[in-house]
């Protein structure tokens, strides 16, 4: 039987750096009352000649080079992104030529906060059935420029990166399992209004950027989150002492708290970046699987369960032995 299996990590974070004392002077907030509510206390913002492309091409190139491959060794690109450089084409294409590829299947994924578990999920699927031998996924953002900087509930929470894997076949078990859910029911709870196909010229400015009834958002997240947990531990036949770690969506530290206590997981084990990086959207997760695994946090053949939820309402997990 053919499994998938992570083999490199890469990230990438743009140099500038945002405080909450640099948001105190651009909108009614003060640093207490974002890190009680968030946890956060800084995240990045993209440079004037950045892009979710330009980021994603670094977060690849590290993962390839932590993987000793080469972009040619690679027949799969998967780009998870809410804010691609273009209408079209992909920002996956565009990231394979950026990086000397060729012909190989190159798409995007948009499940907002969850796209890098759909991304990841797609890519396991591909391997297992034989349509690819080694996938490249990313999940990369410049969410800072789909926000209103009057609005205190959403400017203060996201932030700008890109994260990377390297996933290929292998005769032992890797991605044990994933878990993809979705209810549009909640659409409206998370999102931005406008649209192309609404047409340019009926945008107006405050439609072009997020838009989010917070607290509804908080109760969903914190309801969806345990269910798919559970729903991952009883897949196989696991119990929730069998994880080694949690890394979940960097949103909010009270959903990410919320769910570590329903593993049983001490905070110790749960891997956060959101004081650090703020809500990166479909970049969060890998981001912070990197940086554990450079760190020396996670170690091969240890239990990692990721999970996140976003806007669609999307939300997914996706079990691996790393």
């Amino acid at each position: 039987m053919t499994y998938s299996r992570v083999v490199g990590t890469g990230s990438y974070l743009p140099p500038q750096i945002l405080t909450n004392a640099d948001l105190e002077k651009k909108v009614d907030t003060s640093d207490q009352w974002i890190v009680e509510r968030t946890g956060i206390r800084e995240r990045r913002v993209a440079g004037p000649e950045e892009t979710s492309c330009s980021m994603g091409v670094e977060a690849a190139r590290r993962a390839l080079t932590s993987a000793n491959l080469a972009p040619t060794d690679v027949d799969l690109i998967i780009v998870a992104t809410t804010t691609p450089d273009l209408v079209f084409p992909a920002t996956a294409c565009l990231l394979q030529e950026r990086l000397g590829m060729r012909n190989c299947p190159a798409f995007d994924v948009q499940a907002v906060c969850s796209g890098f578990i759909y991304a990841l999920a797609i890519a396991d699927k591909f391997i297992r059935t034989g349509g690819a031998r080694r996938a490249l996924v990313i999940g990369t953002e410049t969410f800072t420029r789909i926000l209103d900087w009057t609005d205190r509930g959403t400017c203060v929470l996201f932030g700008d990166g890109a994260g990377a894997v390297i996933v290929e076949a292998s005769e032992s078990p890797g991605i044990l399992s994933s878990h993809l859910h979705a209810d549009g029911r909640y659409a409206d709870l998370l999102c931005v209004p406008s649209g192309v196909s609404k047409g340019y010229d009926k945008v107006i400015a405050s439609q072009a950027y997020v838009h989010m009834a917070g607290s509804e958002v908080f109760k969903v997240a914190v309801r969806v989150l345990g269910e798919v947990v559970d729903e991952a531990l009883e897949a196989n036949g696991m119990q929730r002492s069998d994880i080694d770690w949690l890394v979940p969506h960097q949103a909010n530290i009270r959903i990410i708290s919320a769910t570590a206590k329903k593993l049983g997981l001490p905070m110790e084990r749960v891997v956060t970046t959101v004081d650090r990086h703020g809500n990166t959207s479909a970049a969060s997760i890998p981001l912070a699987f990197d940086e554990a695994v450079r760190d020396g946090r996670i170690k091969r053949n240890q239990v990692v369960l990721m999970e996140g939820v976003g806007g669609g309402f999307t939300w997914g997990s996706v079990l691996l032995k790393y």
